[in-house]
């Protein structure tokens, strides 16, 4: 309803049973993908792997995440791959919390989501549908509005129309305060709705993409990544209160900053000091930052490119 609403032209299929994982939708999922014809694929994880520890993380989930995403460009060579990112539980997941302490409270459990899911769309050049992302900033600003159906897990209608918000803007480029569709909820509720999708996806919608130039090696403490000819090193990552960044010679570079997770930026170096060629090592202190993960973005005149990093202590 709300894209039909605008002037865009979409059908769409789904396949989502409930609890579908990503190994088991490598198997169920094959034939939709194997008709070809389609211009986005999105892709949703089971709603609690990808929060939990990193060694059965790597092993249930991001293997199938990187199988499908393959699959998908061998039958649709020109389909662009959406992530969508889910929420934390409105007070953590406390079934698998005696197991895993991180997961006892939302903000664990929100983070290790969003960490996961940035993941794997860089490591897949694919895209996010930040719609965890939305939910913080929503709790944050707005408490005393209900996400979570009485499950404390599912969304609410508010919850639901909030993921489509972030769709719209992620599928068409749109700003979502445009959106003149409303559902059943009041004006000011669902104004409310789309000005935090603007405030968090429109307008930082180069953050959530990754199908460009960026590339990475996450089998080691250097991260190497490119823009336009040159080649940018960064490491260690995780970092604890330093980290450095290694430009090629043939690179101008005119700014390097760095953003949280909601698109704040929390670091900016720009000006004459970067605006020479042979750029060998730029050490950023780091120290003063939280722990949690962070976008370092790196702009030679119009071009950008961007790594996400962690910062631990």
């Amino acid at each position: 309803m709300m894209i039909s609403s605008s002037d865009e032209d979409f059908s769409y299929q789904m396949n989502a049973p409930g609890g579908c994982t990503f190994q088991h939708h490598c198997m169920v999922s094959s034939s939709y993908i194997q008709q070809g014809g389609w211009d986005y694929v999105v892709l949703q994880e089971q709603s609690q792997l990808p929060s939990f520890p990193e060694d059965q993380f790597m092993q249930e989930s991001y293997p199938y995440a990187e199988s499908l995403c393959s699959m998908i460009r061998d039958y649709n060579s020109d389909a662009k791959i959406v992530f969508y990112m889910t929420w934390g539980r409105k007070n953590g997941d406390q079934q698998n919390c005696p197991y895993y302490p991180p997961l006892c409270t939302y903000q664990g459990m929100d983070s290790l989501l969003n960490l996961r899911y940035m993941m794997m769309a860089e490591d897949n050049h694919a895209s996010v549908s930040p719609v965890g992302t939305v939910w913080h900033y929503i709790r944050d600003h707005y408490p005393d509005l209900e996400l979570y159906q009485s499950d404390e897990s599912h969304p609410s209608y508010l919850g639901s129309y909030i993921a489509a918000c972030c769709f719209y803007t992620i599928l068409t480029g749109r700003n979502p305060r445009d959106i003149t569709w409303n559902g059943a909820l009041d004006e000011n509720t669902a104004s409310i709705a789309k000005y935090a999708t603007k405030t968090v996806v429109f307008d930082s919608l180069w953050k959530w993409t990754f199908d460009t130039d960026t590339v990475i090696n996450d089998s080691t403490a250097i991260n190497e990544f490119t823009l336009s000819d040159c080649i940018i090193s960064l490491y260690p990552n995780p970092a604890k209160n330093t980290i450095h960044v290694a430009i090629s010679e043939n690179a101008i570079v005119s700014s390097i900053s760095i953003a949280d997770m909601e698109g704040n930026i929390v670091y900016d170096h720009s000006g004459v000091a970067l605006s020479k060629e042979c750029l060998n090592l730029f050490d950023i202190d780091i120290s003063f930052l939280k722990v949690g993960n962070y976008i370092l973005s790196v702009y030679s005149n119009s071009n950008r490119t961007s790594k996400v990093f962690t910062i631990i202590r």
